[in-house]
């Protein structure tokens, strides 16, 4: 198939995709907005259109079962890669909305999900793997910026410059630690021990990016409208979505009605109050 029908069916693919979601969810965006956002998806191919024509197997669903809790729960991983088989290399990818510096800057976070996966491809599976990585569909900001202001000389070199593919070691020795990690992760999950970050570490600037913790990592938890750390940090003093959302709340009725807001939030969130 040929670039330009590809393309075609990338839009194809894209207004039924984004039709389906608007039906489904009763939310639609600008026709602007949707066009940034299929561009993206246009740029992401342009970029990444070698390794697409050379993925074998799509969406592979790896499983771990039968581990066990330090408290002798039972419990399974589970894992959605891609993998890719060119001439005697097998590659496994797994994607990720997160920034690209992001990515870069915190490899070892990601290294020990896809130790994982390798383990159970390469253990369970019986099967060759050369090397894992990430890719990244995050839209720099630098080509964003570009594609608006319609400067093709500013877009040619952005994309010229971007790499979506982080490449990770991969670590056999390391497995058992990230297992052990995922146990202790459900036994908390079951003893119900909820802790959110105290609110002085959503004020930090996370490594590789501009954001703060509060805004790359919370606003991505549909729970963070009843955490006592993310309300204290959104109400406070500040611009973007932490200067909207306190004009918001100022604007929510008398005292009273806030502090009902907030309890029922709470209440609902942590029922045993832990």
């Amino acid at each position: 198939m040929e670039d330009f029908e590809v393309i075609d069916k990338i839009r194809e693919y894209f207004e039924e995709n984004y039709e389906l979601l608007r039906l489904e969810g009763g939310h639609a965006v600008t026709e602007d907005i949707k066009q940034l956002a299929l561009t993206q998806v246009l740029y992401y191919f342009q970029k990444m259109k070698d390794v697409a024509n050379k993925v074998t197997d799509t969406e592979v669903k790896l499983t771990l079962p039968n581990k066990t809790t330090p408290k002798g729960r039972n419990f399974t991983i589970e894992g959605i890669v891609d993998i890719v088989r060119d001439d005697d290399e097998t590659w496994m990818y797994d994607i990720k909305t997160h920034d690209l510096e992001y990515v870069q800057s915190n490899k070892k976070h990601y290294e020990k999900q896809l130790n994982v996966y390798a383990h159970i491809w390469q253990e369970l599976r019986g099967q060759a793997l050369d090397k894992t990585a990430i890719i990244s569909t995050a839209y720099p900001e630098g080509l964003k910026q570009a594609h608006l202001l319609n400067d093709q000389f500013r877009i040619q070199y952005e994309l010229s410059k971007w790499n979506p593919m982080v490449d990770l070691e991969f670590d056999q020795l390391k497995v058992q630690d990230v297992i052990d990690d995922f146990a202790e992760t459900v036994d908390c999950i079951e003893d119900k021990k909820f802790k959110p970050a105290p609110t002085e570490k959503l004020r930090e600037k996370m490594e590789g990016t501009n954001a703060l913790f509060g805004t790359r990592v919370c606003r991505n938890c549909d729970a963070r409208f009843s955490c006592s750390s993310y309300r204290e940090y959104a109400t406070s003093k500040g611009k973007g979505e932490r200067g909207n959302f306190k004009k918001y709340f100022d604007d929510f009725g008398s005292d009273t009605d806030k502090e009902d807001w907030v309890n029922a939030n709470l209440q609902a969130r942590n029922p045993d109050n832990l």
